[in-house]
């Protein structure tokens, strides 16, 4: 039986920095390649960029008529792609603003958004059901995945860029092999939404999170299970609190450390959760969110662990692991 090992830290004894300037719930977060810059998605239908070594805004992203579910990085980090509740999705120009392309053809909110490793190909998932894959040098759309029953709330590109994963709220995670388009499995076992997968560094592991309060982690070759975090059993001992609401044990977002031996969880309840995958299940409870968190992600160093909240601000921590 596998040991499970629990610390909850009220304060942070690492440097940590809050970023405040949206209006609404911030959605989506993610970092520049070079480390240098945090993009944040938010409900105001706005994009901003922070300068990461101080917090301070460098520049607000205007034009969508809807909240910014999601943002992304092209790999060589002069592009910014946002997929929004207008239908649409963005590309942006990182250096000056300037808006590139308008990405349309959905027929609802745009939830999640991934460059491919060789930043060539954009994937998009909707509420509409359908993953589309677009041509990132002019916007034109490659073509469109279609299986999922129900929303799709996130997808991910394998390191090496021939598999993409899509979690839905039809309960399932799905990988598809890029080139054609092909459903290559139907990954089950989730008995909820699924907000949110990631692969593992190697592209051996993907983990998935939803509203049902499990993390899978599938092996990505047989699209078996591999392991479970369940995290409403541990939790529900552990926190001294009973006025949690039903979200509380919601797994709404996970994102691997670079160097694959950490998983961050971001949870319904404001916390964001740190899971050693390796070997026992040891997990650190980090707080100070005041609202569920919708995204993390960690900087290409691995030093630097960011969440976007309901509460309208993004977390910057320092992390040790």
């Amino acid at each position: 039986m596998e040991k499970i090992i629990i610390e909850k830290e009220m304060v942070m004894d690492a440097p940590q920095s809050t970023l405040v300037g949206h209006t609404g719930p911030v959605y989506g977060v993610a970092f520049s390649p070079d480390r240098q810059t945090l993009a944040s998605g938010s409900y105001d239908n706005t994009v901003r960029l922070w300068r990461v070594s101080d917090g301070a805004p460098l520049r607000t992203l205007e034009g969508h008529t809807d909240r910014v579910l999601s943002v992304a990085f092209s790999p060589d980090g002069q592009t910014l792609a946002s997929g929004s509740a207008d239908t649409t999705v963005r590309l942006w120009r990182v250096s000056d603003g300037a808006l590139l392309h308008i990405l349309v053809g959905y027929t609802d909110w745009v939830r999640s958004v991934a460059f491919s490793p060789n930043g060539q190909t954009l994937a998009s998932g909707s509420d509409d059901t359908t993953v589309r894959l677009w041509r990132v040098s002019d916007g034109t759309l490659l073509s469109t995945l279609k299986g999922h029953t129900d929303w799709v709330r996130s997808v991910a590109f394998s390191p090496n860029g021939q598999t993409l994963a899509s979690g839905s709220d039809d309960t399932t995670v799905r990988l598809w092999q890029v080139s054609d388009g092909t459903l290559l499995s139907t990954l089950k076992g989730h008995t909820d939404w699924v907000r949110s997968v990631a692969f593992s560094p190697d592209g051996q592991t993907l983990a998935s999170g939803s509203t049902d309060g499990i993390v899978q982690l599938w092996w990505v070759a047989i699209g078996d299970r591999r392991r479970a975090l369940r995290v409403k059993e541990l939790v529900a001992p552990f926190w001294d609190d009973d006025t949690m609401d039903d979200d509380w044990g919601s797994v709404l977002s996970v994102a691997f450390s670079p160097n694959g031996h950490t998983l961050a969880l971001g949870m319904g309840d404001g916390t964001v959760w740190l899971w050693c995958t390796r070997g026992d299940v040891h997990v650190r409870i980090l707080v100070g969110h005041t609202g569920p968190v919708y995204s993390v992600a960690f900087s290409p160093d691995g030093q630097t662990l960011a969440s976007g909240s309901w509460d309208k601000t993004v977390r910057l921590r320092q992390i040790d692991w």
